[in-house]
């Protein structure tokens, strides 16, 4: 206890101890070296054969947070060190994470680069039967499918969420949401065999063409979009609506003009996640699509090469120059991983410039 020059007496704490600054920066790089060397020594000794880079991640992510939660205990008391563990607990889990992520595309790229050239985008698969070739066909089939799976999905899915949450009321509203949630779990195939018998009905057993895989994609595609449309929809205040409607607009124009306008740029990033969910789809588009070597421009005839399909086609059906194949598939990966973060850097320009000025 203190005193006070007014004579109240003052309780006096100890200044709170906290560890010097750059000290967890110096555990994290111990914690790698000690990683690193222990699995330098593991290689060495014969145990692995090469150097295990996830496992130096992970290993160095245990040892880090053991260190700060030990070292911020002893200094810095239970509360602080507690706060710590589970900073580094939850850093260190989105750092594995990440890991699968990184492994895949840099896999990808240093493996695909080797087919990553003017005759891959420029050729197609006819006649080919060793080295050379390219997947143009692949890719224009794939972009053509995409695009008219998006046109079919796009209007259904926003309508059915604007309907969901600006007027559905009752059964039907509980018939649909219920309809969307079990669509959201049909297995891709099972989409394929749909639209397989839908077109087999009107066409005959063993049609094939590229818009029975843009329908087939479409109904995986349609609830991500409702789903993803409605909770975009729910966050727009309803002090917007009750305004547009006090001043005499309809219900339909409030909808339009304030209400969609509004949750425009999370519309946008939702159909961009629907479209990246199935452009990377291979059964249900082996199924009604099928496969093919030549080019061919038209949706509604003949059989439809995706690039899903090629790789696949390229990795399982591999001919005597096996590593031409394998480069064609790699080759045929990276272009799709590059045609889905386009799409995704587009989304994002397209959601900043059309969202409502006061929201940017």
């Amino acid at each position: 206890m203190t005193v006070t020059s007014t004579g109240s007496k003052v309780s006096a704490h100890p200044p709170m101890r906290r560890l010097p600054r750059g000290t967890m920066w110096a555990t994290l790089a111990l914690s790698a070296l000690l990683s690193a060397g222990f699995f330098t020594l593991l290689m060495f000794s014969g145990s692995t054969s090469d150097f295990n880079i996830v496992g130096t991640v992970i290993v160095a992510a245990v040892i880090y947070v053991a260190l700060s939660f030990v070292m911020s205990r002893l200094v810095e008391g239970r509360r602080r060190s507690s706060d710590r563990l589970a900073t580094g607990l939850v850093t260190s889990a989105f750092v594995v994470a990440l890991l699968p992520l990184i492994s895949l595309v840099w896999t990808a790229v240093s493996n695909g680069l080797n087919r990553f050239d003017a005759e891959f985008f420029n050729s197609s698969m006819r006649n080919v039967v060793g080295a050379g070739g390219g997947g143009l066909h692949a890719i224009i089939g794939t972009l053509e499918i995409t695009a008219a799976a998006t046109v079919i999905s796009v209007p259904i899915g926003i309508m059915t969420a604007v309907y969901l949450v600006e007027y559905g009321r009752g059964r039907l509203s509980r018939m649909i949401t219920t309809l969307v949630d079990v669509m959201t779990g049909i297995p891709s195939i099972v989409a394929g065999l749909f639209a397989f018998a839908l077109f087999a009905l009107f066409f005959g057993p063993g049609i094939r063409f590229g818009i029975g895989g843009a329908v087939a994609l479409s109904v995986l595609m349609i609830p991500v979009v409702v789903r993803s449309t409605e909770e975009m929809l729910k966050i727009v205040p309803n002090e917007l609506r009750e305004a547009s409607l006090a001043l005499g607009v309809p219900k339909w124009a409030t909808v339009v003009k304030v209400v969609l306008p509004t949750a425009i740029g999370g519309i946008i990033t939702g159909v961009m996640i629907a479209i990246s969910r199935i452009i990377g789809e291979t059964a249900p588009l082996l199924i009604i699509a099928g496969m093919s070597t030549s080019m061919n421009y038209n949706l509604f005839s003949d059989r439809m090469a995706t690039l899903p399909v090629f790789v696949y086609t390229q990795y399982s059906n591999q001919g005597a120059d096996t590593q031409a194949y394998l480069d064609r598939a790699w080759a045929g990966a990276l272009v799709l991983i590059v045609i889905v973060m386009v799409l995704n850097i587009l989304a994002r320009i397209l959601s900043k410039v059309l969202a409502p000025k006061g929201s940017r």
